[in-house]
């Protein structure tokens, strides 16, 4: 017998078994299309109408304002004969623009400082785990859902400066609380702080959103670090100071900023409150009267350059801090 019936076909198939199974088929690779043009360019196209539409309607508009305020347009009819920074300077000497300043500075101060404090102790006590946390969340932000309208007519009756029977509002409360002595007549009193008053429903509307800031920025510090100052035998007021405080910066920075440029454009809540008042008066509304009613469009147009200007020297650094934390 040979040696090749001695081993059998079974060895031959042995000896192959250990080399990997061709395939019948081998599909070929298909060799990656060659992309054409820069990755940018779909992402372009796709928001290219809405970056022109802003163009147009947004920047548009803003660089024409900035040249109705070079210029003297006043009446109906347009006129853009170019007057230089004479407008600027007459808004300067305006004793009504500097004393609609003041009062924005003092309506900004009070209404950014409120909302921060209200809406920083709200989060704190929701931070605490307290019961029915959603229905509070609800109820802490629900301000914020109404317009400033509508905000307007019930605080206009709720700083209703009535007396005696004609009494209502806060000023009720109070003296049915015994505490008749803190009457006051709000926003319609002869005191430079009558514009104080208004920064009442503006904080109070706002004061849900800042919340809702402080709140996330305090679910978002990791609960670790503060068991660890507990360990260490910190006490509740050291870990704010010390872990929760400096993790709540950014926040604090964002909130401040963006109600700051809120208070610098507020319009509508004080145009509902009481238009005609002249100790409530600010840049916004000398704005809307000058042109509208007075038909100064020149006026206007600069009264608005300037605000933009405020806007823009506001939310400015907001932006350059996030872009420079992003790069970090």
């Amino acid at each position: 017998m040979s040696a090749l019936d001695q081993h059998g076909p079974t060895s031959h198939v042995a000896r192959h078994s250990s080399e990997p199974a061709r395939p019948a088929y081998a599909p070929k690779q298909r060799k990656p299309r060659k992309q054409r043009g820069p990755r940018w360019l779909p992402g372009l196209v796709l928001v290219s109408p809405s970056l022109i539409l802003i163009g147009i309607f947004v920047y548009g508009f803003l660089g024409w304002n900035v040249r109705v305020s070079f210029t003297n347009w006043r009446g109906l009819s347009p006129k853009y004969h170019f007057v230089g920074l004479d407008n600027y300077a007459a808004l300067l000497r305006d004793e009504r623009f500097r004393a609609d300043v003041r009062n924005l500075v003092v309506f900004t101060v009070v209404f950014v400082c409120g909302a921060l404090l209200l809406g920083f102790v709200m989060a704190m006590l929701l931070d605490r785990g307290v019961r029915g946390e959603g229905f509070l969340r609800g109820v802490y932000l629900f301000p914020m859902a109404i317009s400033f309208i509508a905000t307007a007519i019930v605080w206009r009756w709720l700083l209703d400066n009535g007396d005696g029977a004609d009494t209502a509002g806060i000023n009720k409360l109070l003296s049915e609380a015994g505490l008749g002595f803190l009457r006051s007549d709000w926003h319609k009193s002869n005191s430079m702080w009558a514009i104080a008053a208004v920064a009442l429903p503006a904080g109070w509307a706002l004061s849900g959103y800042v919340m809702a800031l402080f709140l996330a920025g305090m679910r978002g510090i990791n609960e670790t670090l503060r068991e660890s100052a507990r360990m260490d035998g910190a006490s509740e007021r050291q870990i704010f100071w010390y872990v929760v405080r400096p993790a709540l910066r950014p926040v604090t920075f964002s909130a401040l900023l963006i109600m700051v440029h809120i208070s610098l454009k507020t319009f509508d809540l004080l145009y509902a409150l009481d238009q005609g008042n002249l100790r409530i008066d600010t840049p916004s509304l000398y704005m809307w009267f000058t042109t509208f009613d007075g038909g100064f469009y020149d006026r206007g147009a600069t009264i608005a350059t300037v605000l933009l200007l405020g806007v823009a020297l506001t939310v400015g650094p907001y932006v350059w801090y996030s872009l420079r934390t992003e790069r970090r």
